[in-house]
């Protein structure tokens, strides 16, 4: 019996390997905000999202084919939907990098566990807890005290706007995501690959419509392209493989788990690599989004 006993609790202490995946993601995603910032020195916005995720399709398409030889894809249309909203996200994330400070975006963009959680009571149809609402309140009042400006005003600007949206739309992303996969057939690897070929395709059709032919050139500068693979590998690759293989093992509200740390990661890199630079009421205001992204995550059931 306490034989028994024993494999039971060796069971349950046993990390699986959802929870590393996650956290690894969350350093990924922190640094990909300055990264981002660096890259666009050499290109414009859709041009920059179109080279990533371009790349992105092309290193997966062999194990895309091979999944469809398999037979593991007879619900691929699955990734249209999701893939029209990542590439939303995309637009709205890189835009507003590029008009906001690396560290705010890193912040604002851990909304989305705030608006995660409310998502699923929604979709649910579950009473919303008081400690969600008292958290969803300090969040907001976190981004007011993050935002101030220097002349002690709280201002949001364009940038910090687009970054909201994409705090929403991942939410939505990931509550979606749940929803459209669940019992069906499509490999994680195939749904990946897919949503990185429809943000490419709408990137490149975007940059097209803007840009005139002999203005779309490809930067040859060494450092945009290790900047570029590192993301392809790194943020694209394995965070979305990660993040489809979690949500397919666990709720949207515990997927967004990872952002609870990826606003330090952002905001530790930003002002490392950028020497971007926060306000005690700036960085009092990250402290308050991070807990509460934290205490959502761990607090509220799922």
């Amino acid at each position: 019996m306490s034989m028994e006993v024993s494999r039971v609790q060796r069971k349950s202490t046993r990390l699986s390997i959802t929870e590393p995946m996650l956290l690894l993601v969350a350093i990924f995603w922190g640094t990909s905000y300055g990264l981002t910032k660096e890259a666009l020195l050499f290109t414009s916005v859709f041009l920059f999202i179109a080279i990533r995720f371009s790349l992105t399709f092309i290193l997966m398409l062999p194990i895309l084919i091979n999944d469809f030889r398999q037979g593991l894809n007879r619900d691929w249309r699955v990734a249209v939907p999701t893939g029209v909203i990542l590439s939303a996200i995309f637009f709205c994330e890189v835009l507003g990098v590029s008009q906001t400070t690396a560290s705010n975006a890193a912040f604002l963009i851990s909304l989305s566990v705030i608006l995660t959680a409310l998502l699923e009571v929604i979709i649910n149809k579950r009473n919303v807890s008081i400690l969600l609402y008292v958290l969803a309140i300090a969040s907001i009042t976190g981004v007011f005290m993050l935002t101030r400006n220097t002349k002690e005003q709280f201002s949001l600007n364009t940038g910090d706007y687009f970054i909201l949206i994409a705090a929403c739309l991942r939410a939505i992303m990931v509550t979606t995501t749940k929803r459209l996969v669940v019992n069906r057939e499509i490999a994680t690897t195939s749904l990946t690959a897919l949503q990185s070929l429809i943000v490419a395709l709408s990137s490149l059709v975007i940059t097209g419509f803007y840009l005139p032919l002999e203005d779309i050139h490809i930067p040859n500068k060494v450092e945009f392209w290790f900047i570029i693979m590192y993301l392809v590998i790194f943020c694209t690759l394995f965070a979305f493989f990660a993040q489809n293989y979690a949500v397919r093992r666990t709720s949207p509200t515990r997927v967004s788990l990872l952002m609870g740390s990826e606003p330090l990661f952002g905001a530790l890199f930003a002002v490392i690599w950028l020497q971007e630079s926060l306000s005690f009421i700036q960085m009092l205001g990250g402290v308050i989004i991070v807990v509460c992204v934290i205490t959502t995550s761990l607090k509220v059931k799922s």
